[in-house]
Order: C-alpha cells, then sequence, then structure tokens
C-alpha cells in the first residue's frame, strides 16, 4: 500500500464551510464567517457554503423553529453578500452523501480521536452518557461534510479548528489503510481582524446569542436605531484609544471595539489607530455607530424581505442541494468502490 501523503495541487481547489442554523444571527456570526465566505466567493476558487441542520440536532430542536433558523441563516448568507448563482448555498439535510460517507467514516476513525475532542467534553461534560450519539461523531460527519467535495480549504473560526484537523487525520488514515491517495488533506483558514467578536458587555467573552443580556450582542436582524444604541451602550474603561496596538494589550472592551471597526471598515487595528489614536470613547463609538448601521442595517432589512419569501429561499437551496450532489455523487461512489461495497 502506498503511504505517501496527498498531493493536495492534484484536487481543484474548492472552499467549503457551513453554520449551525441554531437561529440569533449576531456580528460575530457576520465578521467572522459571513464576510470570509464573501471574500472566498471573489476569488478564483469554487466556494460551498452549508447550513449544517444535520449537526444541529446533535443536540434537541425544535422542528418549527430548525425550519425557521435554517431559512434565517441561508437569508442570513444572501443578505450578506453570498450568490447562489457564484457559490454553491444549500442546507446539508438535502444532500444525502454526506450522511452515507459519515458512516464510512465512523469505521475509520477510532473513539480515542472522538473523546479527544475539545467540543465533546465542553458541550457534553460531566453529564457524556446521556448525550447523543450524534454530539459524539459530529466530528465524523464533520469530516464527510468537507471531504465529500474534496475541499481543499475550510473557513472556521478557532473553536473547530481542531475539527478540521481530525479532517485531516481521517482523510491520511483512509488514504494509508486503502492505498489510495484519494482524499486530500484539507487545510484549516482562520484570518481576519475579527474573527473572534467579543460580547459588548464583557470584552473576555465571546458574543453569543445564548448569553441572557441582548445588550452584549449585535444580531443580525436589529434595526438601525437598535444597532447604534447598542454600540453607544457598549461597555469601555475611560481611557482614551491608545496610538498603536500593544495600548490595547490589557483593555479588552477597547480591543473588541476597534477589532469591529476594523474588520467592518476593511482595514487593520493599526489603520483604525492611526485615524482615532487619542479619541476618548465619547467620540469613537459614535463614529463606530455610524459605519455599524452602514453596514449592517442593509443586511437586516434584506434579510426580513427573504424572511417573507419562504417559498424564494426553499428555491435558492433545492437549486444548491442539486448542484451539491454533482460533486458529492461521484465521490461517494468512487469511495463505495475503494471500500469494497458491491454495485458500487
Amino acid at each position: 500500500m502506498s503511504e505517501a501523503a496527498p498531493d493536495n495541487s492534484a484536487f481543484t481547489p474548492r472552499v467549503f464551510s457551513g453554520i449551525q442554523p441554531s437561529g440569533g444571527l449576531t456580528l460575530g456570526n457576520y465578521l467572522g464567517a459571513m464576510t470570509r465566505f464573501v471574500d472566498w466567493q471573489e476569488r478564483d476558487i469554487e466556494t460551498i457554503f452549508c447550513m449544517v441542520d444535520l449537526h444541529a440536532i446533535t443536540v434537541w430542536q425544535e422542528p418549527e423553529a430548525l425550519r425557521r433558523q435554517t431559512r434565517e441563516l441561508a437569508a442570513g448568507f444572501i443578505a450578506s453578500g453570498l450568490d447562489p448563482a457564484r457559490s454553491i448555498l444549500f442546507n446539508q439535510s438535502q444532500v444525502p452523501e454526506h450522511t452515507q460517507l459519515a458512516w464510512i467514516f465512523n469505521c475509520v476513525a477510532r473513539m480515542g480521536w472522538m473523546q479527544r475532542m475539545t467540543q465533546w467534553k465542553d458541550k457534553a461534560g460531566k453529564n457524556s452518557q446521556n448525550a447523543s450519539l450524534g454530539l459524539f461523531a459530529y466530528p465524523a460527519l464533520m469530516a464527510a461534510d468537507i471531504l465529500v467535495y474534496h475541499a481543499t480549504h475550510v473557513p472556521v473560526g478557532e473553536d473547530q479548528k481542531q475539527h478540521v484537523e481530525l479532517t485531516r487525520d481521517i482523510a491520511a488514515k483512509f488514504n494509508h489503510d486503502y492505498g489510495v491517495d484519494f482524499f486530500p488533506e484539507t487545510e484549516p483558514v482562520i484570518e481576519g481582524a475579527a474573527t473572534r467578536v467579543m460580547s459588548l458587555r464583557d470584552g473576555s467573552r465571546k458574543m453569543s446569542k445564548s448569553d441572557p443580556s441582548d445588550m452584549s450582542r449585535i444580531n443580525l436582524t436589529d434595526d438601525a436605531d437598535t444597532i447604534a444604541n447598542k454600540i453607544r451602550k457598549a461597555r469601555t474603561d475611560p481611557e482614551p484609544l491608545p496610538s498603536d496596538a500593544e495600548g490595547l494589550a490589557e483593555r479588552p472592551e477597547a480591543r473588541n471595539l476597534v477589532n469591529i471597526y476594523a474588520a467592518l471598515a476593511g482595514t487593520d487595528v493599526a489603520g483604525v489607530l492611526a485615524d482615532h489614536g487619542g479619541q476618548p470613547f465619547s467620540v469613537f463609538k459614535p463614529a463606530l455607530a455610524e459605519l455599524s448601521v452602514e453596514k449592517l442595517a442593509p443586511i437586516s432589512s434584506e434579510m426580513a424581505r427573504l424572511m417573507e419569501q419562504p417559498d424564494e429561499i426553499d428555491a435558492i437551496l433545492s437549486k444548491g442541494a442539486e448542484k451539491a450532489r454533482v460533486i458529492a455523487a461521484p465521490v461517494l461512489k468512487r469511495t463505495y468502490e475503494i471500500v469494497g461495497m458491491v454495485g458500487a
């Protein structure tokens, strides 16, 4: 059997990423994922983006809420600039090749690998015996999500990097076990000034839809007045902004607001501080509020329009699933052949 690592240059450059439709899209989702997805769409590379609804049900989801949240996430993708004519956009459960390949990977991956996953430990906690088998096997399905398209790059947050590394391990073991160079060793891509957006009330905590305070986050469904009000009331310290990034080191709230400004403006922290260093927050926060409204209010308006047209969203997702299966079906068929399935 061949033990050579796969040569990713032999694979069509292709980006895949997904977000769970668990409801409550925030500025963190927009800056940490959606703007990155749109940026990849502008490059000379095929892009595939997915509402991972199968992952969502690893914990209980109320069915009507899941349907609504899947459509809302699709609306958020589109309103943020993803063009279904240029990127493939679909929900995971419409492409059965994901779960079919996931079973193969369940038989390749090892229990010890899954038990080491930080998210499994965090989500299952001390009550792991009552957690779903799906939650435990989540990383194998994620590997299938990626590798059923032979994706070479996956834009992810830092919290998902370990799962992409596991995807590489699964690909390498499959290739080694069957003596093939069939699956690429996918690269996780983590980039951008505001990849991790923090709470507006506590700069040491990630912005989250589960925070009990709505003032801790900007929701993509917030209107212009609400966005501006939340920025104006964001927690800060009494000192003016520093003139360089080193001055933000022990100031989490200030660093968070500067990062948000940099990401929304398409610049970097140094650029923001070059323009606003020395300003008190009474001057900087109105500027950030104006920029936030300029960038986000059109998104919330378009999301609201799309959510009033669920048939339009469903048609886009259905067409995207058809495009996705054109890529996924041959990969699954060849996988079955390699494994030895009769009639594959």
